[in-house]
C-alpha cells in the first residue's frame, strides 16, 4: 500500500505534518516502539508508530529520525496522548531527513492502524506475486546454501519473464541469470546509472542502449557490519552501491509490481551485507601492517604479519607471495574548496577493493586476494602477488620470497596502473560528476618486509603524479617516477640530509628569523596538489598572501613550484627530514 492511503481513511485519524512529496512511498508492514534506537527491528518500508516516550528533550529528536531514515521506513506516525501537539523539533527533523510524519489523535489506537495495515499489505500480496516474493525470501534468508543472488534473479526470469543483473558500480557483473551482459554494456549502465544518481532522479532510472531498454534499480548498502553507515550526502555512498539492471521499461509498470523489485533489492543488499562482513578479516589485516609500516616498526615485525596474512588472501600458496601497495585518494570540491563532511577515506577504499577485482571474475566474493585499510582520505590497498617459483635461470625462489625485485612484474602478474582504470574510467567519471576526483598510485612488485615502506612511498609518490594531471579519474605507476625514486627511504643518511638540507634549510632560517611559516604553508601546498584555492581554505589565508610565500619559497631555493619535478624534490624533502 502507499502512504497517501491512510490518509484517505477517516477512521484513522492521522494527520500529515510534513513530507506531503513522499507519499507515493511503500507500506510494507508496521511496527510500534518508543526504543531510542529501533533499528535492529527494522527491514526498510515500516510505519513506525511511536508514543514518543524515547524523548526526553528536544536533542533526542534527530538521532531517532536519523537511525529511521537510515533504516529506510517509509514514514513516521507520533500519538499525541503522551505530549499532546507534536514537539516541534520531531517535525523538523523528519523535514531535514524527507521523512513523512503523521499525527495520530488522541482517541486513535495504535491497534487499529495496525489491523488496517496489515489487512492492506496482505491483501496486495494475495496470489502469485506474493507467492514470488516468499520464495525470494526464503532463499535468500536460508543463507549462502540457498544459491544467494543468482537464485533470486532466475525466478524473476521463470515467474515475470524479467532478464536482471546485478552490477558494480564500475559496471562488473556480480550475479545474472542467463546470458551475461558484455563488459562493455555493464559499464555503460553502470556510467547512466551514476549520472542519474548524481543528477537527484528518481529511481527506478530508465536506460536505452542498443535498441534495449533498460530500468535501473539502485541497491542501497544497508551499514550494517563493516560498510559505511547510509548517508544523507549521496557522494559517501553513489560510488559504492550496487544495481539491479532489468531488461525491461518500469516506466509503466503497476505499483505492485515496482514494490516486488524494491523487495529484490532489499533482499541482494543482505547479499552485500554478508560481502562486507566477508571483507573484515582482509580490511583489518592490511590496517594492522600499514600501522607497522608507517611506525618504522623492525622488519622481523612486519614479516610476522604478512605470514599471517599470506594464508588468508591466497590460501593454498606454498611460498610467499611479491606484494604491491596501491595507493587512492577521493576528494570531492565545493565551490573550488573541499567539501566539508564528506569522508573520502571509506569511498576509496570500497572503489580501490572493486578497482583491484579482476574483471574477468563475477560473483560477490571475487575479492579475495584484496585487503585494504584507509587512514583519513587515503585508501591503501595490500596486493599479494604469487612469485614466480623458478627464475629463467633456473634458480628457484626460496620459502621467503628472495628472489630478485620485480619477478612477479617480470611474469605478468603484477598490476599496472595504466590497466587498473581502463575498463571503469567511464563510469567512475559519471559518478565524480563535476565535483569529485579519484587519483590512484602503484608502487613496483617487492618481495620483502624490508620493501613495503618504500612500496607505500613509492605508491603514494605516483598518486601525487596522477593528481597533477587534468582529468576526474588518474592513475600513475612506479614507472613514470623518475630519479626522485632513489631519494626514497633506502639512501644513506649523509646523502639524506644532504638532500633535504640543500632544500629545506633557506626556508627553516627563514622561518626562525621571520616567523614566517614557509614550511608549513610547503607542506599545505603540496597536500593540496598546488591548488590555491584549496590551499588558502586550509590555511585560513587570502589567496595573495599565499602566492606572497610561496613566492618567497621559490626565492629562498631556486626552484619553481609550477614544475612538477620541483614539487616532487620539495615533497620528498619533507618526506625524508
Amino acid at each position: 500500500m502507499r502512504l497517501r492511503a491512510l490518509l484517505e481513511n477517516d477512521a484513522l485519524g492521522l494527520r500529515l505534518l510534513g513530507g506531503d512529496e513522499e507519499l507515493d512511498r511503500s507500506v510494507r508492514g508496521v511496527m510500534t516502539t518508543d526504543l531510542r534506537d529501533p533499528s535492529r527491528y527494522l527491514t526498510g518500508g515500516e510505519l513506525v508508530l511511536t508514543g514518543l516516550a524515547w524523548r526526553r528533550d528536544a536533542a533526542d529528536s534527530e538521532p531517532f529520525v536519523r537511525i529511521l531514515s537510515g533504516a529506510g521506513v517509509a514514514g513516521l506516525a507520533a500519538g499525541e496522548a503522551e505530549l499532546g501537539d507534536i514537539p516541534d523539533d520531531l517535525v523538523e527533523a523528519c523535514r531535514r531527513h524527507r521523512l513523512p510524519l503523521f499525527a495520530v489523535h488522541e482517541t486513535v489506537a495504535f491497534a487499529t492502524i495496525t489491523e488496517y495495515v496489515v489487512r492492506q499489505v496482505s491483501g496486495e500480496r494475495a496470489g502469485d506475486l506474493a507467492a514470488v516474493v516468499d520464495r525470494h525470501r526464503r532463499l535468500m534468508t536460508s543463507g549462502p546454501a540457498g544459491g544467494g543472488p543468482e537464485v533470486v534473479l532466475d525466478l524473476l526470469g521463470s515467474d515475470l519473464d524479467l532478464r536482471a543483473w546485478v552490477l558494480s558500480p564500475t559496471g562488473r557483473q556480480i550475479a545474472g541469470a542467463g546470458a551475461p551482459l558484455s563488459a562493455a554494456a555493464g559499464a555503460e549502465l553502470a556510467g547512466l546509472h551514476l549520472a542519474a544518481v548524481r543528477s537527484g532522479r528518481r529511481a527506478p532510472h530508465r536506460a536505452a542502449l542498443g535498441g534495449t531498454t533498460y530500468s535501473l534499480f539502485p541497491i542501497r548498502n544497508h551499514g550494517r557490519g563493516d560498510a559505511a553507515p547510509a548517508s544523507r550526502d549521496v557522494r559517501e555512498s553513489v560510488l559504492s552501491d550496487w544495481l539491479l539492471a532489468v531488461e525491461a521499461d518500469a516506466s509503466d509498470w503497476p505499483a505492485a509490481r515496482l514494490d516486488l523489485l524494491q523487495g529484490v533489492t532489499q533482499l541482494i543488499a543482505v547479499e552485500r551485507d554478508r560481502r562486507d562482513a566477508a571483507r573484515t578479516v582482509r580490511r583489518r589485516l592490511a590496517q594492522e601492517v600499514l600501522e607497522l609500516v608507517q611506525a618504522g616498526a623492525a622488519p622481523a615485525e612486519i614479516a610476522a604479519r604478512l605470514r599471517v596474512a599470506t594464508p588468508v588472501l591466497l590460501p593454498g600458496l606454498g611460498i610467499a607471495p611479491h606484494w604491491q601497495v596501491v595507493v587512492a585518494r577521493v576528494e570531492w570540491d565545493q565551490d573550488g574548496a573541499p567539501a566539508s563532511g564528506v569522508a573520502g577515506g571509506p569511498v576509496a577504499q570500497a572503489l580501490l577493493e572493486e578497482i583491484l577485482v579482476d574483471p574477468s571474475v563475477t560473483g560477490p566474493d571475487s575479492a579475495d586476494r584484496i585487503a585494504v585499510a584507509h587512514t583519513g582520505d587515503e585508501a591503501i590497498a595490500l596486493v599479494p602477488l604469487p612469485a614466480a617459483p623458478a627464475r629463467p635461470d633456473g634458480a628457484a625462489a626460496d620459502a621467503t620470497g628472495s628472489g630478485a625485485e620485480g619477478d612477479a612484474e617480470d611474469d605478468g602478474a603484477a598490476l599496472h596502473a595504466d590497466a587498473l582504470l581502463a575498463a571503469v574510467r567511464a563510469p567512475l567519471s559519471a559518478g565524480l560528476a563535476d565535483d569529485g576526483r579519484l587519483t590512484l598510485g602503484v608502487s613496483a612488485s617487492v618481495h620483502s618486509a624490508e620493501g613495503l615502506r618504500g612500496a607505500l612511498e613509492e605508491a603514494r609518490h605516483a598518486r601525487r603524479v596522477a593528481a597533477a594531471r587534468p582529468g576526474r579519474v588518474c592513475a600513475a605507476g612506479h614507472h613514470e617516477l623518475a630519479s626522485h625514486v632513489l631519494l626514497l627511504p633506502f639512501v644513506p643518511d649523509d646523502v639524506r640530509r644532504a638532500f633535504t638540507a640543500r632544500l629545506l634549510d633557506p626556508l627553516r632560517e627563514y622561518d626562525r628569523r621571520h616567523r614566517a611559516e614557509l614550511i608549513p604553508t610547503l607542506e599545505a601546498f603540496l597536500d593540496c596538489d598546488g591548488s590555491w584555492t584549496r590551499c588558502a581554505a586550509r590555511l585560513h589565508l587570502h589567496v595573495n598572501t599565499l602566492r606572497y610565500r610561496v613566492g618567497r619559497i621559490e626565492q629562498l631555493t631556486g626552484r619553481d613550484l609550477a614544475r612538477l619535478e620541483d614539487k616532487l624534490d620539495f615533497f620528498l624533502a619533507l618526506r625524508m627530514s
